[in-house]
């Protein structure tokens, strides 16, 4: 059974992303442990709300090194919602700039939508050789936002795979690139689909590469 952390940085989800991944095979932890984060097979980052704060959370935890030595390291992360967003290079709400983390090409905007936010199910379209949507090619995902990434031309020539779908434009529903791999819609409210999509992560989870070593607990749990 695969270690997964869930990261408590203040901004998420946790307990139904906790509950979703222990049914998909998972034994996980919640917690702003630092350590935990590096040494997990799996490191989980959610997010909920907005960019700037989701970054000033995690900023506050101290978390951004462990994601980025993570990625870096070839160990697992998986990004959901706002969790993905901060994984770009930075966001843009309300007239503000905030840095994100930089792992992934470009920024995340306002969808350019008569409706948002963007609520409720909808089909995404993976590329043929997605991990993540294996088996699960044109299903529907549960969406909560009015942000998100542009920019699928750029992202697909700095070798990440990209997952679309469509909201007043199109969009980045989903990115993967080694061992990160991020979701804009909510998995652990996507019913079966969801489900399905969790345990092909998991599927990609190993322990064969060494954690990193070195940061400071935290211990909330």
């Amino acid at each position: 059974m695969s270690r997964v952390v869930v990261l408590d940085h203040g901004s998420g989800n946790l307990r139904s992303v906790e509950r979703a991944l222990a049914a998909a095979g998972a034994e996980v932890t919640v917690t702003d442990d630092l350590a935990a984060a590096a040494e997990a097979d799996g490191l989980v980052v959610p997010g909920v709300g907005a960019f700037a704060a989701c970054m000033a959370g995690i900023a506050a935890l101290g978390a951004g090194p462990v994601i980025v030595e993570r990625v870096a390291a070839g160990r697992p992360v998986l990004g959901i919602c706002v969790g993905m967003q901060v994984l770009f290079e930075r966001g843009a709400e309300h007239g503000v700039v905030t840095d994100g983390l930089g792992l992934l090409p470009g920024q995340v905007g306002q969808l350019p939508a008569a409706r948002l936010p963007h609520m409720g199910w909808n089909t995404v379209a993976p590329p043929a050789d997605s991990v993540l949507f294996a088996g699960l090619a044109e299903s529907r995902f549960y969406f909560v936002h009015s942000y998100a990434a542009d920019g699928v031309a750029a992202l697909a020539a700095a070798g990440v795979a990209v997952t679309t779908a469509h909201h007043g434009a199109e969009f980045v529903a989903a990115v993967e690139r080694g061992p990160l791999s991020a979701v804009q819609f909510h998995p652990e409210k996507s019913a079966d689909t969801g489900a399905a999509l969790l345990r092909n992560w998991l599927r990609t989870l190993s322990s064969s590469v060494q954690p990193a070593t070195g940061h400071a607990a935290g211990g909330r749990r």
